[in-house]
């Protein structure tokens, strides 16, 4: 290992072990201490975040009608390529056209698999429960409808990460909406000051929704199937000392990150295929023993999509919790994903925006919709009485059938954060080398504090997790949306040259260059 790697290690393991011991020496206990400090400003932070308009007995949030509308406004303008692009961009995963010469450091499977490993995570599990505790079965309905629009936003903002990625001599790249909204200087004419600080706002929002949401979340929720465990129990030294859990979570994780997105990739292209399969077959089984049920659970959610009495407030309600949701889910407009993808290697953004295209179908209309069906089709949800449930909710639903079934939930459960975990950092990472320099001294600083966050969001209730994780990833979109609407035509433009060269021949496989070379 090289000498940064060791250093990095070893100040990880030393801020890890005395973060928790100082706490220890206050009254209540680490947990409780971790609480009252941070749930007052989780609140704070989420009345100003999403601030809107009332509507009947809900807040309308500002940032939702920003994402919803973008979206629509995007597969309009792309001419519903969520849809006619579709088959084209299973292809481009399968590997049709992967070029080992192209510039870039991971193939666009192992792309597709790393910005899937952050989003295919307890967002499918537990925000499924969140949404439907607190929006009723109706918000998953809003969940499938902004996913299926998400899926152009998804494309637009992958193929242009691609497009203004910084790649450098010894091969790595750095991309992200951080460099295409610097470029809106160059490219639209816009004050370089101003682009400058809406590419830093964006890389600021990043470095916090990977500390809250990418971390914090999906270690509470881990922890909380952890106790579900027979052998744990929600007694014992574990019961009461989550931040313990979060420990060894956190020296995992950063044992991966330390290699960077080689050794992210090399993670999350196995383990991503492996637990989506597991918990979709799950899934399936849950369904398949209650498929008497399925008809009149899936009226339920339409109908309660327009009619139901939501915790939240009705249709209102119901829609603001499923946009929420959706948007935690698949990260669609957020610009995380977007990360992810400039690292594949193509010379061609149009055509890893394809391949963008398909994670939010994947992580929320497939996934999502198999756990909603779980807790709807089982009745759990009804027990919640508008009380934010998680992960435990979806275990109950398991449980009904099989007394068991937590036992491999949370294994699924601590897999899905894991790969969250790990795909995030690196988000983080890029996000602090755009706003502090290329070096070595910025990567292992960062991946520190996201290590000791680890350990302060396992010890979170889920109540003050919710809204902070919530807060800081949806500071993302206020400036990557307004980047991706200036870019619009430009995207356009791009799309169909693109989609000419293909349909007309021009446009050939890896396979079919080779045997005509």
């Amino acid at each position: 290992m090289r000498r940064g790697g060791k250093l990095g290690l070893l100040t990880l393991g030393w801020v890890l072990l005395l973060a928790p011991a100082a706490s220890a020496a206050q009254d209540g206990g680490i947990d409780a201490t971790i609480n009252e400090a941070l749930g007052p400003f989780s609140e704070r932070i989420s009345g100003i975040v999403f601030w809107g308009p009332t509507l009947g007995e809900t807040t309308l949030p500002l940032i939702v009608v920003w994402l919803v509308g973008a979206a629509v406004y995007f597969t309009i303008r792309m001419k519903f390529i969520n849809i006619r692009g579709f088959r084209h961009s299973v292809d481009v995963v399968r590997g049709a056209y992967d070029d080992p010469n192209d510039p870039g450091e991971t193939s666009h499977f192992q792309a597709l698999t790393t910005a899937l490993s952050a989003t295919v995570g307890l967002g499918n599990i537990a925000g499924v429960a969140v949404a439907i505790s607190l929006g009723g079965p109706g918000a998953t309905l809003w969940m499938i409808v902004a996913a299926m629009f998400g899926m152009t936003t998804k494309f637009v903002e992958c193929g242009l990460a691609v497009k203004y990625r910084r790649e450098f001599e010894d091969g790595h790249v750095s991309g992200g909406p951080m460099y295409y909204i610097d470029r809106m200087s160059e490219n639209f004419g816009w004050p370089r000051p101003l682009a400058k600080v809406l590419a830093g706002f964006f890389a600021l929002a990043t470095i916090g929704g990977g500390l809250g949401a990418a971390n914090m979340f999906q270690v509470n929720q881990a922890y909380a199937q952890f106790l579900e465990l027979d052998f744990i129990g929600s007694e014992g030294f574990w019961a009461g000392n989550a931040w313990a859990f979060g420990l060894i979570v956190a020296v995992l994780v950063g044992i991966v990150i330390i290699g960077g997105i080689h050794s992210i990739a090399r993670v999350t292209e196995k383990i991503v295929p492996l637990m989506a399969a597991i918990y979709l077959l799950a899934a399936l089984v849950i369904i398949g023993f209650n498929i008497g049920q399925l008809p009149t659970a899936l009226a339920m959610i339409f109908t309660d999509a327009f009619t139901g009495e939501a915790a939240a407030g009705g249709f209102v309600g119901a829609f603001v919790v499923g946009i929420q949701r959706s948007a935690f889910s698949n990260e669609a407009g957020l610009g995380s994903a977007a990360i992810a993808h400039s690292t594949a290697r193509t010379d061609l953004p149009i055509r890893e925006g394809l391949v963008a295209l398909l994670e939010p179908f994947i992580d929320t209309i497939i996934i999502c919709t198999a756990t909603a069906s779980i807790i709807v089709i089982t009745g759990v949800y009804e027990g919640a009485g508008g009380e934010v449930e998680g992960v435990t909710l979806t275990s109950e639903a398991f449980a009904q059938r099989f007394s068991w079934f937590p036992n491999i939930l949370a294994i699924a459960v601590i897999l899905f954060a894991f790969s969250t975990m790990i795909s995030w950092s690196y988000y983080g990472v890029k996000a602090s080398n755009y706003l502090f320099g290329e070096s070595t001294a910025v990567v292992r600083t960062f991946q520190v504090v996201f290590c000791v966050m680890i350990v302060i969001g396992a010890a979170l209730s889920l109540e003050n997790v919710v809204p902070l994780m919530d807060s800081l990833i949806f500071l993302m979109p206020i400036t990557n949306v307004l980047a991706l609407l200036v870019y619009s035509n430009e995207v356009r433009d791009d799309l169909r040259e693109y989609w000419t060269a293909y349909q007309s021949g021009e446009m050939r496989t890896y396979a079919e260059e080779q045997a005509g070379a």
